[in-house]
Order: structure tokens, then sequence, then C-alpha cells
């Protein structure tokens, strides 16, 4: 099937957009059909620099490449295939062309109404509680008029002529038979008085030459589908389907908007979640897989996905449940390519992390603790710089490490850890020799290990104390723990 994801350039790519070009990138990976990207950027004033690259940056990022249409290549955006051009300010003579055959043909008609009768209209209905419409008071314009008033170059607009007595009626692929009475649907501008089309014809007549199969887009736009609907048959077209997807919605079931929480895509990926975790969090917003499966790769969802289980109701956006997904993601990554990734990211802060013949190792304390890579770095501080550490930091209530109680416990660690040699200083030999310490010294363990952490790392959460040790390594940890001990006096 071929499919496309459509995006106006007006800012960053939403949430919502992304899944929406998930969802078509998936159904093209399915049937081996192709995924094509068009820019639809006929609202010249609302279209935003940047918007594009950032589209296409973020589908890269998320692994959803286009097959054809607009696409980026060295930085630089470009188009690929042989349907385009495949940006619609470029296609203006081809939706022109079309609306003036609707308009020869008597399926749609010139509008001269000026935006104030139009808005006074609109507040008159609003008034009576009716639903906004326009009210057709140009439809029945003579001929020698109309050709007139177009002659002298007044203002004007072509809309759409809605038959009222007509029921619309279409199969859509996730919520089933829709019906709308054409009373109810209004007749719609299609080509607007600077020249440019609105998005229903546009996208119509590009769906049809650019040989769409599927058109995924959000619930937002299931209202205007009989207006669609009526142009590909008006134009003497077979329309594709339609699959219209549920709303993504805030906690409170409220429409995602940035009053609540970040919108952008950009901001996901700023913010260091992994693309993995974004593209199933945004694949699980509204897709049921049937089983309990949690976690998805991109390769899983092109085999398991499928319209029939979009569910119709609207979608929550819950920050949690993507977090746990990034956290679980995290853990799957190889520690190798953790390690790599992590490195990177060190050595901007550290610069001795860039070539630390360890780093494998040490990244390989915190892969189960970090949720973003971000965090990392800030976890492995204590390899590449003298922790700073305090009373507060080493004495702790929770485990019963009182400030009268430190000298004892550092104490007590400085002499058990002198007496291991460097060739004892495994795990395992630590484990044994502390723990016996603690048990005759009267300690529990958390009192004598709480301090130890402290005093390696200089943070209140890190690896485990025996693990640290032995990747600080002997005199390392006995001159930290010396530190600490000055610190009392």
């Amino acid at each position: 099937m071929r499919t496309r994801f459509a995006p106006s350039p007006t800012g960053f790519l939403h949430v919502g957009g992304l899944r929406t070009a998930l969802f078509a990138y998936l159904i093209a990976r399915q049937s081996k059909g192709r995924f094509l990207l068009r820019i639809e950027d006929t609202d010249q004033q609302r279209s935003v620099e940047g918007a594009v690259e950032n589209i296409l940056r973020t589908l890269h990022w998320a692994g959803l490449d286009p097959d054809e249409g607009v696409m980026m290549s060295k930085g630089m955006v470009k188009q690929e295939g042989t349907k385009g051009p495949y940006v619609q300010s470029e296609r203006l003579e081809l939706y022109q062309k079309y609306a003036g055959q609707l308009l020869k043909d008597g399926h749609a008609y010139v509008c001269f109404c000026s935006p104030e009768r139009l808005t006074k209209m609109r507040e008159g209905q609003m008034a009576r509680k009716q639903a906004p419409m326009y009210d057709r008071h140009c439809v029945h314009l003579p001929k020698k008029e109309v050709e007139q008033r177009l002659a002298q170059g007044e203002p004007h607009v072509i809309r759409l002529l809605v038959p009222h007595d007509h029921v619309f009626t279409y199969v859509d692929e996730i919520r089933g038979e829709v019906s709308f009475q054409g009373h109810t649907v209004d007749d719609q501008v299609i080509l607007k008085s600077d020249g440019f089309p609105t998005y229903h014809l546009a996208h119509v007549v590009d769906d049809h030459l650019m040989e769409i199969d599927l058109v995924i887009r959000g619930e937002e736009w299931l209202s205007s589908t009989p207006k669609h609907l009526l142009l590909f048959e008006r134009l003497g077209w077979e329309p594709p389907k339609y699959a219209h997807v549920p709303l993504l919605l805030n906690k409170d079931r409220t429409k995602l908007s940035k009053r609540q929480q970040d919108v952008a895509a950009e901001d996901y990926i700023q913010k260091g979640y992994l693309p993995e975790a974004l593209i199933n969090f945004l694949a699980l917003l509204g897709w049921n897989p049937g089983s309990k499966q949690e976690m998805f790769s991109l390769a899983e969802l092109t085999e398991v996905f499928s319209l029939d289980r979009v569910q119709k109701a609207g979608a929550i956006f819950d920050l949690t449940k993507l977090d746990w997904l990034q956290g679980q993601w995290i853990r799957k990554l190889p520690i190798a390519e953790f390690a790599d990734r992590l490195q990177e990211l060190t050595a901007k802060r550290f610069p001795g992390a860039a070539h630390d013949p360890h780093f494998k190792e040490r990244a390989d304390l915190i892969h189960e603790r970090v949720t973003f890579l971000k965090d990392g770095p800030d976890m492995l501080a204590f390899f590449y710089a003298e922790p700073k550490i305090s009373v507060e930091l080493l004495a702790n209530t929770k485990q019963k490490v009182s400030k009268d109680l430190l000298p004892k416990i550092l104490k007590t660690l400085v002499e058990t850890l002198e007496s291991i040699s460097e060739k004892e200083w495994v795990i395992e030999n630590l484990k044994e020799q502390l723990l016996a310490c603690a048990k005759e010294e009267d300690l529990s363990q958390g009192q004598l290990l709480w301090p130890l952490r402290a005093a390696l790392t200089g943070l209140p959460y890190s690896p485990g104390a025996f693990e640290v040790t032995v990747a600080l390594g002997r005199p390392t940890t006995l001159k930290r723990l010396e530190n600490a001990q000055k610190i009392l006096r």
C-alpha cells in the first residue's frame, strides 16, 4: 500500500503527528508498499522557517525515513519520486485547474462575501444557537453578474456546492460505518482569494495523483471527510481508504496541549528520550496489541500492528508510562552500545573519560540505575573528579548513621580496608571482610556501607558500595576515606 504523512510546516512536529507518521509507516512496511512524505504548506502565513528540516530530522531520529517525497540528504532538503512535486506550494496550477473544472461542471461556485459579512453571519448564527455555516448568499448569483465582478478583479473564493439532500456514508478503517447528513456539511472554500487551495481540495488532488491507498489522520478531520468524498466523486476519482486515529489527551481527558505538557516531539528528543522508547509509547496510544506485551521495537511493531486494534476513544498521554518505557529501553541497550553513547556525553564534562580504558566497566555499574543518558555523567563524576562530601551526606538517619557515630565507622573502614592487599581487592573478599567487621563492631550493614559509598562518590545514590570500592581501586578508596576523616576533625 502507498501511505503518506503530510504535515504542515508550522513549527516543530507534534507528537500526535509523529504517531500518525508511525502508523502510516507501519502499514506501508507491512504491505511492502511505500511511505511518502508530502509537505502541505498552502497556508503560507502559518509556515515557519526551518519547520520542514525539523520534520525530516525528527522522522529520521525515530527511524521513519520516507521512501518517496520530501527527504533530507547531507543536511539538504530534496524531493525524490515520480509523483512530485511533493510540496503543495509548488503545485498551485494543478489545484487551480481542478477548482476550475468543478466550477465549470456546476459542482462549485464563486463567492464574493467579504470577511466582515462572514463574521457578522457567523455571530448571528451562534446567537441563534445554530452551527456556523455559509448561508449560500452567492450560490444563485446570475452568471453575467459573476463574470462582470470577476472581470473587475473583485476578491473572491471558490466554494464546493454540497447537496443538502445527500447522505454521506463510508466505512472508516478504525470507526466502521460513519454517516453524515448533507445539510450538516458546509459549502467549504476550496480555493482562496490568493489563488492557494485549502487543505480540502489540495489533499484530495494530491492523494489521487500520488496514488495514495490509505489516509491515516487525526479524528479532528472526521467531520470533514464528507467534503473530501464529495470532491473525489465530483472529480470522477476513486477515494482512498480513511482511518481516523483517536485524539491524544491530558490526564484530565482534555485535548493534549502546551498548557499542561510538552507537545512537540523535539521536546522529548531534547530531554533525552530514546527513539525506541518514544516510538514504543506512541504506538500504544490508542492501539492495543491484544497481549500483555508492552515493549515493542519498530521491527516488532511492523509485524503485529493492525488498524483493527486501534481504539476509537481518546488516548491518555501518560508521562509515567513513557518514563517507565525509557528506563526499560535504556536497560535493554547492549552494554557496549550504552557505554558508547554515554562516553561521548561524559567526555564533554570530563575529557579524561574519552580515553578511559575502563569506561565500559564503569558504565556497567550504572546501567540498571539510569533512566536518561544525560544523567550518566553526574553518576560517573566520582571517577573523574574528587567528590565533594559533607558531614550531612556521610550521616544518614534512615540508616541510623549519626554524626557522633561517624568517627568510629570511618576508622573501622580505614583499618579494615588497609588490611586488604591489592591482590585481594575483589568484591567477594571485600564483602566478606567488611560484613564480618560490621558484626564485630556491632554495626549494621547499612551503618557501615552508607558512609563508605558516600565518601567514595559524594552522591546520595550510586552503584553499590562494594562495586564502587573495587572500581576505584585500593589507593583512591583509602585516600577518599582519609579525606572524609579530615572533615570530621
